[in-house]
């Protein structure tokens, strides 16, 4: 089933968050010279027009990053963040959000790489149009958890992982730890980051256990909740699980996630979570 389209979604409060760990992690691996990988391995159409009728049918993005865009109160860490918004905003409004692809676009260096794979239809061909003049990348119409598998380790032992799929098909939730535990004994070296919804917190809560159960080390959790758990439709918080995350970034996420909840949490209440799941 690929009816699912993040057209509607964009900037919405699980993109901040998702995408601010993103580039946390993607500024700590640039840190080195030495070149990475990002895969990519639900990438989407690249960017999203605001005002276009799916995100304006929504308006998700109004309480999501609409509610950040040029506050004069931004913390630094958010700085390479709001860098790429500008880059595709270049006017006072919002007019344009970027997906991980772009993100990574703008983020990584000429020797880095990044490989990206989409398979719904209408999105694959914006996504390579995007990136049709990129030598660095690769774009596929292909699925993304075989990625894990073709594509790992890279030559440079360097890389970020990035699983993000809509879990509009349910087995999403049983696939992603058992597509982790096979790229983990592939690279254990890579850094991890998978992204969840909170629709069912049982079902979510299933999934997380099961890739703690996984005895791999070193697992951090980082979840926004802008409402309280509840049994009506929608989604109520989304969260980061990240395997392998740079030395900093639990630190740089306990000063961002409180901010975070007082400019997303519009009525005050939801929560957040900033935790070690696994140790060393």
């Amino acid at each position: 089933m690929l009816s699912y389209r993040h057209s509607y979604h964009a900037g919405n409060h699980a993109d901040v968050l998702k995408h601010i760990v993103l580039t946390l992690c993607i500024d700590a691996l640039k840190e080195k010279d030495k070149p990475f990988l990002y895969l990519d391995t639900h990438s989407g159409a690249g960017r999203y027009l605001l005002q276009g009728e799916h995100a304006e049918k929504t308006g998700e993005y109004l309480t999501g990053i609409n509610r950040i865009w040029q506050r004069d109160d931004i913390p630094k860490l958010l700085s390479s963040y709001l860098t790429v918004l500008q880059r595709y905003n270049p006017f006072e409004r919002l007019k344009y959000y970027p997906g991980s692809p772009l993100i990574a676009k703008q983020l990584l260096r000429e020797q880095d790489r990044l490989n990206l794979t989409e398979l719904h239809p209408t999105d694959y061909p914006l996504l390579r149009q995007e990136f049709s003049k990129d030598r660095r990348a690769t774009v596929l119409r292909e699925d993304g958890f075989a990625q894990l598998k073709s594509k790992l380790p890279p030559l440079s032992r360097r890389g970020i992982i990035l699983i993000d799929p809509s879990y509009e098909i349910k087995e999403d939730y049983q696939k992603i730890p058992q597509a982790i535990q096979a790229a983990y004994k592939r690279f254990a070296t890579g850094t991890y980051l998978i992204w969840y919804p909170v629709v069912s917190r049982k079902q979510t809560d299933r999934m997380i256990n099961e890739i703690i159960n996984l005895g791999i080390r070193r697992i951090s959790q980082y979840e926004l909740a802008i409402k309280p758990d509840n049994d009506q439709k929608g989604m109520t918080a989304s969260g980061m699980i990240v395997i392998n995350p740079p030395w900093k970034l639990h630190e740089q996420m306990q000063t961002i996630m409180p901010w975070l909840k007082d400019q997303l949490d519009v009525e005050s209440t939801g929560n957040i979570t900033v935790k070690q799941l696994v140790a060393e």
